[in-house]
C-alpha cells in the first residue's frame, strides 16, 4: 500500500499504521479513507495529499 504526504505540513499517512486516534484502522488504504477525513496534524483535506 502506498503512503501519502500532506502538502501543507508533510504529515505522512501510512496505511499500515492507519490513524487509530481518529478511528481509522491499520491496513486502511488512503483511497478508502472517509471523504471527511482530514490531516490529524494541520486539518488539511484529502485533496491536499500526494503519493510518496
Amino acid at each position: 500500500m502506498e503512503s501519502y504526504v500532506c502538502t501543507i505540513c508533510q504529515y505522512v499517512y501510512d496505511p499500515a499504521a492507519g490513524d487509530p486516534d481518529n478511528g481509522i484502522a491499520p491496513g486502511t488504504p488512503f483511497s478508502q479513507l472517509p471523504d471527511n477525513w482530514v490531516c490529524p496534524v494541520c486539518g488539511a483535506g484529502k485533496d491536499l495529499f500526494e503519493p510518496v
